[in-house]
């Protein structure tokens, strides 16, 4: 697709872009982009369904430069979310870069991320270096003292697999392999290989805000000063609870930035990652692999005993590689299991957990991000029917009830935002083919590259 096609698709202009808030940079109508330009289906409902994706949860999420932000970026969700943050943000820059001439915008939303990190090395002291944090803050917001999912190596990597920008990995590969070092640093202390959450501001909940917010292997979280390293001026800003989907999510990323690596012909940082890698994998099969509960557990950080009771993070390991090929069947077993197979499949917390709710916020709840990536794990595993099944279901439940933040397990019904960012992943999950009724295909001649 030519640009000046493309422009007139999306009816981007001066104009167009006056009709709007000034901190929109995209037309945010519901004809701002023509799908069946360079995406196909048999199913209308699917049509609309990626129309209203790329229309709410892609382009209206685009903002102009607003303090501290030097560049574009992206806001995730309504106005609680006044900021970008780090694992919501990825999912958008993946199908963002399915649009033609949208390079410089991606790489702009990444430096963000960089410019932060100079921010913020100015005012901490060493040992809390490269940070990045959960969510950049619009001004006068204070800034938050913890980070989140660390999921931007993988942004980066999806993105080049799309568009192919060099320049993008120039930018990112160096900052990338900071913040890796600063998490393994500041959120594996005793040097184990898992990873456990924390916050500079010694506040509990911030600390499990740096994964699934009211994730329940964390009730018992305490924060406590660095175990091993004594006399320094720290407080009480280290977790005692190692998650399972944050170390996931860190050795994901680790892949990425290996393989980026290994792309732009640096292969000393590739094997820095991979014998980060390999250490983790292993300590997570070692210490957090429960055969009896078929999953992965959270663990205590000191004396690594396992915290009974699966989560949603519990199935994460599949999406990073993490399990042997038995204890991956072994766990898509249990996903199968009616504790987990709710009408809407997969509940944060298993339904047979006393603490489950169908709507309860990381308690019983279903969101989409989540399901997309439990579903791509389950088909590397070769598990592509359990996969498509969840895909599928969770698809429809979009069709039926609307486009939302996360949703109740049994119901269906929508709950929190609508249209939020990051569940684009609904249209992710037909592009990636993991879906087998509902499809979605790129047209011949519009140049989109799949990854599956």
């Amino acid at each position: 697709m030519k640009r000046r096609d493309f422009l007139k698709i999306t009816g981007t202009s001066a104009a167009a872009f006056a009709l709007f808030p000034e901190d929109w940079v995209c037309a945010a109508t519901p004809t701002a982009l023509a799908i069946r330009e360079f995406l196909q289906s048999d199913n209308p409902k699917v049509l609309a369904l990626a129309q209203r994706v790329f229309d709410k949860c892609v382009l209206e999420r685009l903002r102009t430069p607003t303090e501290p932000f030097l560049h574009t970026w992206i806001q995730a969700g309504g106005d609680y979310y006044k900021g970008q943050w780090i694992w919501d943000t990825m999912f958008v820059v993946d199908l963002l870069a399915i649009l033609p001439e949208q390079k410089k915008t991606i790489r702009d939303i990444f430096q963000n991320y960089w410019d932060f990190q100079d921010r913020w090395n100015k005012s901490m002291p060493d040992y809390a270096h490269d940070m990045v944090t959960v969510a950049i803050k619009t001004a006068p917001q204070a800034v938050r003292q913890f980070s989140q999912i660390p999921l931007l190596a993988w942004g980066v990597e999806r993105v080049y697999l799309r568009n192919g920008d060099k320049k993008l990995l120039e930018q990112s590969l160096g900052r990338l392999e900071r913040f890796h070092d600063w998490y393994w640093r500041e959120r594996d202390v005793t040097n184990s290989g898992l990873i456990a959450v924390g916050s500079y501001s010694g506040i509990v909940q911030h600390a499990r805000w740096e994964t699934y917010d009211y994730d329940a292997s964390m009730d018992g979280l305490k924060l406590t000063p660095h175990p091993t390293c004594k006399g320094l001026t720290e407080g009480a800003w280290y977790g005692d609870v190692c998650v399972t989907g944050n170390t996931a999510y860190l050795i994901l990323a680790e892949r990425s930035l290996a393989r980026l690596a290994n792309v732009m012909g640096d292969k000393a940082m590739a094997a820095r990652r991979e014998q980060r890698i390999n250490k983790s994998v292993q300590a997570m099969r070692d210490h957090m692999w429960d055969e009896k509960a078929g999953t992965f557990l959270a663990v205590n950080r000191d004396s690594l005993e396992k915290i009974p009771g699966a989560t949603i993070g519990s199935w994460i390991p599949l999406a990073a590689g993490v399990p042997t090929q038995t204890m991956a069947d072994r766990m898509a077993e249990v996903l199968a299991s009616p504790d987990w197979m709710t009408p809407l499949p997969v509940p944060t917390l298993a339904r047979n957990d006393r603490r489950w709710k169908a709507n309860g916020f990381w308690r019983g709840d279903v969101w989409p991000a989540t399901n997309y990536q439990i579903a791509t794990g389950l088909a590397a595993y070769g598990h592509k029917d359990l996969a498509g099944d969840i895909a599928d279901k969770t698809i429809a439940n979009a069709v039926q009830h609307g486009i939302n933040e996360h949703y109740d397990s049994v119901t269906g019904k929508p709950l929190g935002v609508s249209d939020y960012s990051m569940s684009c992943t609904l249209v992710t999950m037909m592009l990636d083919g993991l879906a087998q009724t509902h499809t979605l295909k790129p047209l011949a001649k519009s140049g989109v590259k799949l990854i599956l």
